[in-house]
């Protein structure tokens, strides 16, 4: 999969060595002489395209026709607005992927601009905040589906409300599906009558509401899991 990536700052320089150890075919725009020097330290020569990152003509040198996705995380996001834009409209790039440096400015970071993907920092680090603070016990192994739906992981603690209780008799939302339970070291396939024992390891595909209430049920009632 070849991937082009806009902006060689820290994000865009660690991602493309990051997309290169997964064997993924890179091409990196940079324009900044200091930027250049330390990337061409860093990264093979062949994946550097020297130049301005939003000009079509150094765009479509880099491969821009070809690319798969492009990641648009210049230091300016005009630039990276205009840079999404251009992948869709010009050059019918299936994914684009761009940086928001400025949180007031997240709002245009949508489809009017072709970005199909935003990584707002500011947004990222509240939600962990908030989850890591809402989500008592619960480990968060993967995120779905952009963020709307977690697999995560808890291990019912001792006084748990979902003890002695059957998966059908907890009232979990449609949103909340128990995919695993591993007990004693087996894994068992949940059913709706599979009732819930202490030191159950289970695991749910679940979106934020959801998980809230798993941990609800699988914490122990001081929280402290004893």
């Amino acid at each position: 999969m070849f991937v082009l990536i806009a902006g060689g700052g820290r994000t865009g320089s660690q991602l493309a060595t990051f997309l290169l150890a997964q064997n993924y075919e890179v091409r990196l725009i940079e324009h900044r002489r200091e930027v250049l020097s330390r990337l061409h330290r860093d990264l093979p020569t062949e994946v550097i395209y020297e130049g301005d990152e939003i000009d079509p003509l150094i765009l479509e040198q880099a491969g821009i026709r070809q690319a798969k996705a492009v990641v648009a995380c210049t230091t300016n996001d005009a630039d990276n607005l205009i840079i999404c834009f251009l992948a869709r409209e010009r050059y019918q790039v299936p994914r684009t992927i761009a940086r928001t440096n400025n949180p007031r400015t997240a709002w245009l970071f949508d489809q009017k601009f072709h970005v199909d993907v935003a990584l707002n920092q500011s947004q990222i680090l509240s939600t962990l905040i908030e989850e890591e603070m809402s989500l008592d016990g619960v480990n968060v192994l993967l995120k779905l589906q952009r963020g709307h739906y977690s697999l995560v992981e808890q291990t019912i603690a001792n006084g748990a409300k979902a003890i002695g209780y059957a998966i059908k008799d907890l009232a979990l939302p449609q949103e909340c599906v128990v995919a695993a339970i591993i007990r004693q070291g087996k894994v068992i396939v949940p059913r709706g009558n599979t009732t819930f024992q202490l030191g159950d390891e289970v695991l749910a595909v679940a979106d934020h509401q959801g998980t809230e209430q798993l941990a609800t049920l699988f914490t122990a009632p001081n929280g402290n899991g004893e």
